[in-house]
């Protein structure tokens, strides 16, 4: 913790017997066996104001989470990616509407599905794409890329899950892969979820001529003092990682889901999808980076205006079905639009990601306040807990 500086939390504005109902709604949950454990941070004014571990890291061995162990952050790896991807914009690789094929050719001569004469992954028709995808669709998730059958039941979801092309042994191999698919969309007509960030970790990789992984940690990582994010755990620190966790069909106990076998130093596909592990201290680390407009402790990662540009809505009026009510999206974030409509309290102009296992993070320039949540439970059926950890912390907010 000696990387940020810590206060107490009424110096900066926030109540500790109103951050109580934090710790004492999640201590709860874990009690009630509703999550094996769970992280919380804040932080305000760039200073640690408050964090927390609650319950068990691994309920067969006993262990109690604690506050600097290692999550699976799935797509919070995403905004982490597009960080890397304008980084390259800023230094003049590439322009945001340029089509992608120019880089990555096998995606540049792209058919579409056209799902009403599609009966199935083994009888698709297709079309011509209208136009290519650029690399502002694949930040924004306009491509028209599918992710399989988590987020579409259509002919090409059920195509790219069978491919499963994000299983293969490299990202330019995925990316090969990608090429002989079908688009579920036509490029640029409408936001959708998809493999469209693991395409951009590629495009890091064809215009800095390094690997990924190594690009991220050359760049993004060491700077910024992120030292337990990777696409691995070591064996020095499998101790810290926490289990994956989801409830039984039968009497909703909790019960492990594994996945924790391709985090090993021995893997070599480096998803810029949802690949990373990481700590709540480091992606505090990250997030207070974004807050700063792109700085952190002498380290300058991007700029300010391109901050700003990257967590501007770049859909307009098509607006993104996955969100809530008053929300848009930019460049590798989710940001508030307009104030109430989601029913929170939470600041317009406050932007945020999330992963599939429960973790999120969200940055508020307005309080200059960033909160990082880490979780490890899939799927979720029970509460929103991410969003009741935002809610408890915005009502402990007192100045």
């Amino acid at each position: 913790w000696a990387q940020f500086p810590t206060v107490a939390p009424e110096e900066v504005g926030l109540s500790p017997e109103r951050l109580a109902r934090v710790s004492e709604a999640f201590q709860s949950y874990a009690d009630d066996g509703r999550i094996a454990g769970a992280v919380g941070l804040v932080a305000r004014h760039g200073k640690l104001a408050w964090a927390e571990a609650w319950g068990m890291r691994d309920l067969a061995a006993g262990d109690p989470m604690e506050e600097d162990d290692i999550f699976r952050i799935f797509s919070m790896t995403k905004p982490i990616t597009s960080v890397a991807v304008m980084m390259l914009w800023e230094e003049g690789h590439f322009r945001l509407d340029d089509r992608i094929g120019r880089y990555l050719p096998e995606l540049g001569n792209m058919v579409v599905a056209d799902l009403e004469r599609s009966t199935g992954p083994d009888d698709i028709v297709t079309v011509p794409a209208e136009r290519q995808i650029t690399i502002r669709d694949l930040l924004r998730h306009t491509a028209g890329l599918s992710y399989g059958l988590t987020f579409g039941r259509t002919a090409a979801d059920r195509a790219f899950a069978r491919a499963n092309p994000t299983s293969q042994a490299t990202l330019a191999n995925m990316v090969t892969e990608l090429g002989k698919l079908p688009l579920a969309l036509q490029p640029g007509t409408r936001w959708r979820y998809s493999a469209a960030t693991d395409v951009l970790g590629r495009l890091v990789e064809v215009i800095s001529r390094q690997a990924f992984d190594v690009f991220l940690r050359d760049r993004i990582f060491e700077p910024l003092g992120m030292d337990d994010t990777a696409f691995f755990v070591p064996d020095s620190k499998r101790d810290r990682f926490t289990q994956l966790y989801g409830h039984s069909q039968s009497d909703r106990t909790l019960e492990p889901r594994g996945g924790s076998s391709g985090y090993r130093p021995s893997g070599t596909f480096f998803s810029g999808g949802g690949g990373l592990v990481s700590t709540a201290q480091d992606y505090a680390r990250f997030a207070q980076m974004l807050l700063n407009g792109g700085h952190l402790d002498g380290a300058q990662i991007l700029g300010r205006k391109t901050i700003e540009l990257m967590t501007t809505d770049h859909l307009g009026d098509d607006g993104a079905s996955f969100l809530q009510a008053g929300w848009g999206f930019g460049l590798g974030f989710t940001m508030k639009n307009q104030p109430a409509l989601d029913g929170n309290s939470d600041s317009v102009g406050n932007y945020f990601w999330m992963g599939i296992a429960g973790t999120s993070f969200w940055v508020d320039p307005e309080e200059n306040l960033i909160g990082v949540f880490m979780i490890q439970i899939r799927p979720n059926r029970d509460i929103g807990f991410r969003q009741q950890f935002k809610r408890l912390v915005y009502q402990a907010m007192v100045g």
